[in-house]
């Protein structure tokens, strides 16, 4: 009783208040003399960290994953009373609707069989690299992004964005991805959808000559990329769906600063323990260099 009059101190007379509620002005004004209990300081610790958290996250992380940053500063709290403070307190993420992809595998280039066949797991990076087409609307009209996304990382190894959905856009990712690659000893698994360019000879001789090995998703399966088709629908509801750009370039900027900045570098991810993709990848090679496997063992 005594907090809700307190709360609302500034909008109603005390006197009044306690006359309506029943209550003593000294048993109010008792009360807010007495110190703070750690209940209440605990609770406003947990809020002002929430805030700090949400708003660090460009206000698009929800409880899950507020909850996990709040785990690793050593906070012992469950997500449904992270989800309740976030809902008192009005801190709703702003991502918005859902994204569906679209590939047109109409053409006469040869195709390669689903290797892959969702097996959404690798043991390092570099092992597995992920490619797919998206396309961003400006006022000047449609940006297309190729990316290609490591699978132990999530991490984007290689992207290119322009105002044709070509080829040699897919090509330019690729080639970012070799160049970033960290790891050169053993064979990459590339996966990518049946569109053209994929299956361009242009393309293919290039994954030759890097020395990866083609997998492609089945007919009409979306399912067969669903780690790459994932990012796309994370970038369209964080950055897309949520801005106006007026020109291509503008989006090609933002584009960069997203997957570059934000994505690779400070955006947790679920999928590899609340971790960033740089995070998982360093932490991945500095345990080669002290002999240490990704699944703890001592190596020979």
């Amino acid at each position: 009783m005594y907090a809700w009059i307190h709360k609302h101190r500034s909008e109603f007379p005390v006197q009044k208040m306690c006359k309506v509620l029943g209550v003593s002005r000294s048993g109010y004004y008792a009360w807010r003399g007495r110190p703070e209990s750690l209940r209440a300081k605990r609770r406003k610790r947990r809020i002002r960290r929430i805030h700090e958290l949400f708003l660090q996250s460009r206000r698009l992380y929800g409880s899950p994953k507020i909850t996990a940053l709040l785990r690793q500063d050593g906070e012992r709290i469950a997500q449904k009373t992270v989800a309740r403070l976030m809902r008192e307190h009005g801190l709703r993420s702003r991502t918005v609707r859902k994204y569906k992809a679209t590939t047109d595998s109409k053409h006469r280039h040869p195709v390669h069989e689903n290797v892959l066949n969702q097996r959404f797991v690798a043991e390092r990076p570099g092992q597995v690299y992920m490619a797919d087409i998206t396309y961003i609307p400006t006022d000047e009209g449609w940006v297309y992004l190729a990316s290609v996304e490591d699978l132990y990382s999530r991490k984007i190894v290689g992207w290119s964005a322009g105002a044709r959905m070509s080829k040699e856009l897919c090509i330019r990712a690729l080639e970012q991805a070799q160049k970033r690659r960290l790891q050169r000893d053993g064979v990459v698994l590339h996966h990518s959808d049946r569109g053209s360019q994929y299956a361009s000879q242009a393309y293919q001789d290039r994954l030759k000559a890097y020395g990866m090995t083609a997998s492609m998703s089945r007919k009409g399966n979306c399912y067969d990329n669903a780690c790459m088709e994932s990012f796309h629908s994370v970038l369209k509801r964080e950055l897309v769906y949520l801005e106006r750009f007026r020109t291509q370039a503008e989006a090609i900027r933002r584009i960069f600063e997203y997957i570059e900045i934000w994505y690779n570098r400070q955006r947790i991810h679920g999928a590899v323990g609340y971790r960033t993709p740089d995070e998982v990848e360093r932490q991945y090679f500095e345990a080669k260099l002290k002999g240490v496997g990704a699944d703890g063992q001592v190596s020979a």
